[in-house]
């Protein structure tokens, strides 16, 4: 492979990275990996050149830092509301990402009628995670812990761990599929048992 067709590579690189980071539901993924098209596209337009390419793209990776820092030192605001999976909000909430829900967790049959336990997350009065067990002596066996995919960023999982204590649970209990999960009962601190997850509060 010749120097030029490097170069090329180096500059399509960029220019997908910065393409695929807007098909992100993500604001902070679409931030992350847009500035590293962005550092990728600078190194291209420097070695060709380019330098008004160069300086749009070093604004770009300032202006992604400078969100990035400050949405990391924003708390944000949620809130926990004891619910019934009856309930019709939650009927609703279920029937409306019930796509996504299927996407996430492939062998979910959306069916909670058993699970005695249920709460919504809320931000600023917005419903963006579900979360129902079936609950006994502190002990939760987890039904469904859902977030949407723009609060996909383990907050609403730490908040979570933060609030269920005070709501009398001890542990927590997963036994679905972890194959779009693993990643994030790992970074919850679960522990992977004999075909089940589990964590201490």
């Amino acid at each position: 492979m010749d120097t030029k067709t490097i170069i090329e590579a180096i500059g399509y690189l960029g220019s997908a990275l910065v393409l695929v980071s807007f098909l992100m539901a993500s604001v902070v993924k679409l931030r992350v990996v847009n500035t590293i098209g962005s550092v990728i596209f600078t190194a291209y337009a420097f070695i060709i050149h380019s330098y008004p390419t160069a300086i749009m793209n070093v604004c770009l990776v300032l202006i992604n830092i400078y969100y990035l820092v400050k949405m990391s030192n924003t708390k944000v605001d949620y809130s926990i509301v004891r619910v019934n999976t009856k309930d019709a909000l939650v009927s609703y909430l279920l029937r409306f990402y019930s796509a996504d829900i299927m996407d996430c967790f492939p062998e979910t049959l959306l069916d909670f009628s058993e699970s005695n336990l249920g709460y919504v997350v809320c931000h600023n009065g917005k419903p963006v995670s579900l979360f129902f067990g079936k609950e006994k002596d502190g002990v939760v066996d987890i039904d469904l812990d859902y977030s949407i995919p723009e609060y996909r960023d383990f907050s609403i999982g730490k908040y979570l761990l933060d609030k269920l204590p005070g709501e009398g649970i001890k542990s927590l209990i997963y036994r679905g599929s972890d194959e779009n999960h693993k990643a994030y009962l790992l970074k919850m601190g679960y522990i992977k048992k004999d075909g089940y997850y589990e964590k201490y509060l």
